[in-house]
């Protein structure tokens, strides 16, 4: 069997080169992603890991089933989609079930062995989650909250997906913001922020005191869990935790970052990165 490395909420396995990546969640003898995953996420996770183990990729192709914009944003690796002609090394295959495969030798039998225990989803909780992401994502459904078009979205993608921060008055600023408190304008967001914090506060909001965005999800969630944490290079931000981690944050833990689901809005997803334990 592969070793199992269990890595930002998926389970990967390392054949050679080529990489696996699989949810660790199932429903009915299938594998399926949790609450706020997808093949976007999967994929940018996958990445990140081939990155820590010094497999460096510039570009993989990819069915269109992964958001390229994403994945670009959170790790800079181009994905080509559709049939372009240019030659790339590395593929990006997505199974029918929630898996995927990197591999540079389209040619080698692979032999993957996942593990044989996974968490098996509650069916009232997994067809909730799914009916609620198909009502969010259908062109009709209107969220009274805050309106950020798809332009400002991809404006602040890369800064927000890949942790830069604004240096500014021998600080770092983040997220990004055009001006600081005396009206000066701020350069561009180009200095990496490492993505380990500690956890200052932490807020638990019920269904009913979530935000309009989350409507349709917070009540089969149980509620909205954020935490408010400060980085080690000194800034502070807000961050939901992510929907399929079983975690009761409290003061001082140490959380790391992931990419994930944030809400949907016209129709397209809107990623970002969302904390959990660092000991994931």
């Amino acid at each position: 069997m592969n070793e199992v490395i269990e890595w930002q909420g998926y389970l990967g396995m390392f054949d050679e080169n080529a990489l696996m990546m699989q949810s660790p969640y199932i429903h009915n003898d299938v594998l399926v992603f949790g609450a706020d995953s997808d093949y976007t996420t999967m994929a940018i996770a996958g990445l990140h890991l081939l990155s820590s183990r010094g497999i460096m990729i510039s570009e993989v192709r990819s069915l269109p089933l992964v958001n390229p914009s994403a994945v670009k944003s959170a790790t800079g690796v181009t994905v080509l989609c559709g049939e372009e002609e240019e030659a790339c090394d590395w593929n990006l295959l997505v199974g029918e079930e929630a898996t995927l495969v990197f591999t540079n030798d389209l040619e080698r039998d692979l032999g993957f062995h996942g593990p044989s225990e996974l968490e098996s989803l509650d069916s009232t909780f997994h067809s909730d989650m799914q009916a609620a992401w198909e009502k969010e994502l259908s062109s009709t459904h209107v969220s009274q909250g805050a309106y950020i078009s798809e332009a400002a979205y991809m404006e602040g993608a890369d800064a927000r997906l890949g942790f830069m921060a604004q240096s500014h008055d021998h600080a770092l600023v983040w997220p990004p913001r055009q001006m600081d408190g005396d009206g000066k304008r701020l350069q561009q967001a180009n200095s990496p922020l490492l993505a380990s914090a500690v956890v200052e506060s932490w807020t638990k909001l019920s269904a009913a005191g979530a935000p309009s965005e989350f409507a349709l999800r917070a009540p089969v969630l149980g509620g909205i869990q954020t935490v408010f944490v400060r980085f080690e290079q000194g800034p502070c931000g807000v961050f939901l935790v992510a929907d399929d981690e079983q975690y009761e944050p409290s003061i001082g833990d140490q959380v790391t970052f992931v990419v994930r689901r944030i809400y949907a809005q016209e129709g397209l997803i809107r990623y970002g990165m969302k904390a959990i334990p660092a000991s994931n």
